[in-house]
C-alpha cells in the first residue's frame, strides 16, 4: 500500500495501523453504499481507495489531527463514498433507483437487530428466522424514510457502535447537541414504525 522508496519500517508500522481499521471501514461503506449501486461496484474497492488515499494524506493529518485517527478515515471514506455516488449516478446518467432489492441488506448488527426489535416490538423480541427477517426489512425501510441526518446519526450510533462522544466530533457538534439530536432521531424512527403497524403494511 506505501509507496516505493520509503523506509520500510515505517512503511511497515503504516500499513499495520491502516489494516488495523479496513473491517470497520468495510462495514462503514457497506452500510452508506446505495443499495442498487451496490451491485456495480464492490465497498471493497472503496475501502481500498480510502486506504491509498489515508497513505498519502497520513503525514499531513498527523503534523494537525483535528479528529481522532479512525474518525479521520471514517470522513476520508465518507467524500470517496459521495464520490463514487456522484460518479455512477449523476456524471453516467443512469437511473439505478429502478434497481431495488426484494429484501432488506444482510448482517444487520445485534445493537441494531435490538434496537428494531424494541422500537417494533416493545421489547419482545421475535421469536422465529421469518420474524427476524421480516423485522430486518420493516426496520430498515423505515430508516430510510428517515431525512439525511436522521438517519446519519442512527448509524452512527448503532451500525457503526460510535460513541455520542465520537459522534459529536464527526459531526462537529457539542456532547450535548449530538444526544440531544440522536434522541430525536429515534424519536422519529419509532414514529415512522408506529405509523407503518398502525396501517398494517410495511413502509413504502
Amino acid at each position: 500500500m506505501v509507496r516505493d522508496g520509503g523506509d520500510s519500517d515505517g512503511d511497515e508500522a503504516v500499513n499495520r495501523l491502516l489494516e488495523r481499521h479496513r473491517d470497520a471501514l468495510r462495514r462503514m461503506v457497506d452500510l452508506r453504499m446505495d443499495r442498487a449501486l451496490k451491485r456495480r461496484v464492490d465497498a471493497s474497492d472503496v475501502v481500498q481507495d480510502v486506504m491509498l488515499e489515508a497513505n498519502g494524506r497520513l503525514r499531513a493529518y498527523l503534523e494537525d489531527p483535528k479528529m481522532p485517527f479512525h474518525l479521520w478515515l471514517r470522513h476520508l471514506a465518507r467524500d470517496r463514498i459521495i464520490d463514487v455516488h456522484r460518479q455512477h449516478r449523476v456524471a453516467a446518467k443512469r437511473s439505478l433507483d429502478r434497481e431495488q432489492p426484494l429484501v432488506a441488506p444482510a448482517g444487520l448488527d445485534r445493537s441494531t437487530m435490538e434496537l428494531a426489535a424494541e422500537l417494533c416490538a416493545a421489547g419482545r423480541s421475535p421469536a422465529s428466522e421469518a420474524a427476524w427477517r421480516e423485522l430486518q426489512v420493516r426496520f430498515q425501510q423505515a430508516v430510510d424514510l428517515l431525512d439525511e441526518q436522521d438517519r446519519e446519526i442512527v448509524q452512527m450510533r448503532h451500525a457503526e457502535q460510535l460513541s455520542n462522544s465520537e459522534v459529536a466530533t464527526a459531526l462537529g457538534l457539542s456532547p450535548p447537541a449530538a444526544s440531544m439530536r440522536y434522541l430525536r432521531a429515534i424519536r422519529r424512527l419509532k414514529a415512522v414504525l408506529d405509523e407503518a403497524t398502525s396501517t398494517g403494511e410495511a413502509a413504502p
